[in-house]
C-alpha cells in the first residue's frame, strides 16, 4: 500500500506536465485534469489517474496543485471545486500577483484549505533538477507536511508565511529578466541597421552581460543602503553613453520607446545634482 501523500495536479501545459511527471516518477500518487483531455494521455501512461473534472481532481488527493495559466483561471477552476477543497492544500504555481496571492489564499481558508503559493523560476525541461528554484511562500505547517513532495521539483525555498511572498520574488526577478530581453532586442536592431547579424553581436553580447551581472550585488548593497557614492561609471558617464546609443539609433531609424524613458530617468538624476553618483542611484526614480 502507498501510503505517500496523493497529489492531483490541474492544468498541463509544458510546466504541469512536467510538474505531474516528477512526482509520478518519484512514486507519489498522482491525479492529473486538464481542459483538453489529450494532453493527459502520456501521464495516464505512465501511471497517473485522470480526472474527469476539477472536482473529482481535487477529491482525489490531499495536496492540490494548480498549474494554469493566471489567477482568473485558478479562481474558475478552483471554484467549480470549492466543496470538495475542505480538509486539503492548495499549492498554486500559477502567474499572478502577490496580491492575487493573498487574495486565494483567503478565499481557500474560506473553504477549510490550507494555501500555498509557488514560483517556479525554471524552463519546463529542468524542473527536479537543482537549477530548478521553486520559491514558496504560505502556511507554515502545510509548506513543512509536504516538503519532500515540494522537493521532487528541483530546489525548493520557503521564503516566509505570507502567501503574497513567493509572487513577490517572481515578479522582481521576471522584470530583471523581461528588462535583460528588452535590452537584447534594442542590441539586434542597432546591430542590424549596421549590417551586423544577430549571431555575430550576440556572440559578443553574452559575456559582455555576464561580465556585467557580476556588478549587480554591488549596486543592491548601494540601494539598500541608499549611498551612491562612487569613483567609478557614474551617472554622468553613463547618461552620456546611453545618449550617443538613442542619437546613433534614431539616425538610422531605430525606435527608441525602450531606452529613452531610462535616460528621462538619468537626466533627471543629474539635473538634481546627482551626476557625480553611481548608476545604481537610478532605483530611487521608481522610490
Amino acid at each position: 500500500m502507498n501510503s505517500r501523500p496523493t497529489v492531483s495536479v490541474l492544468g498541463l501545459g509544458n510546466l504541469g506536465r512536467a510538474v505531474a511527471e516528477r512526482f509520478l516518477e518519484a512514486g507519489y500518487p498522482v491525479t492529473v485534469w486538464n481542459r483538453s483531455p489529450e494532453r493527459a494521455e502520456r501521464l495516464r501512461a505512465g501511471g497517473a489517474a485522470v480526472a474527469a473534472g476539477p472536482a473529482a481532481a481535487v477529491a482525489a488527493s490531499e495536496l492540490v496543485v494548480t498549474v494554469l495559466l493566471d489567477h482568473p483561471a485558478v479562481r474558475e477552476v478552483l471554484g467549480g471545486a470549492a466543496a470538495e477543497l475542505e480538509g486539503r492544500t492548495v499549492l498554486n504555481l500559477s502567474s499572478g500577483t502577490p496580491e492575487q496571492a493573498g487574495e486565494l489564499a483567503s478565499w481557500a481558508a474560506g473553504r477549510g484549505a490550507a494555501f500555498l503559493a509557488g514560483a517556479v523560476l525554471a524552463v519546463p525541461q529542468t524542473v527536479g533538477t537543482a537549477e530548478a528554484l521553486t520559491q514558496v511562500s504560505g502556511d507554515t505547517a502545510a509548506f513543512e507536511r509536504y516538503r519532500a513532495v515540494l522537493d521532487r521539483l528541483g530546489t525548493v525555498r520557503y521564503a516566509g508565511a505570507g502567501p503574497e511572498l513567493a509572487s513577490a520574488y517572481d515578479v522582481a526577478v521576471l522584470a530583471g529578466m523581461y528588462g535583460m530581453f528588452s535590452g537584447f532586442f534594442q542590441s539586434l536592431a542597432l546591430a542590424e541597421a549596421s549590417g551586423i547579424t544577430a549571431a555575430e553581436i550576440t556572440e559578443l553580447l553574452v559575456p559582455w552581460l555576464a561580465g556585467a551581472a557580476a556588478v549587480l550585488p554591488l549596486f543592491a548593497g548601494e540601494a539598500d543602503a541608499r549611498e551612491y557614492a562612487t569613483e567609478t561609471s557614474n551617472l554622468n558617464i553613463n547618461r552620456a553613453g546611453l545618449a550617443a546609443i538613442l542619437d546613433s539609433g534614431r539616425t538610422r531609424g531605430v525606435p527608441d520607446d525602450l531606452l529613452a524613458p531610462l535616460l528621462a530617468r538619468l537626466d533627471r538624476q543629474v539635473e538634481d545634482g546627482y551626476g557625480r553618483e553611481s548608476l545604481a542611484r537610478v532605483a530611487e526614480t521608481f522610490r
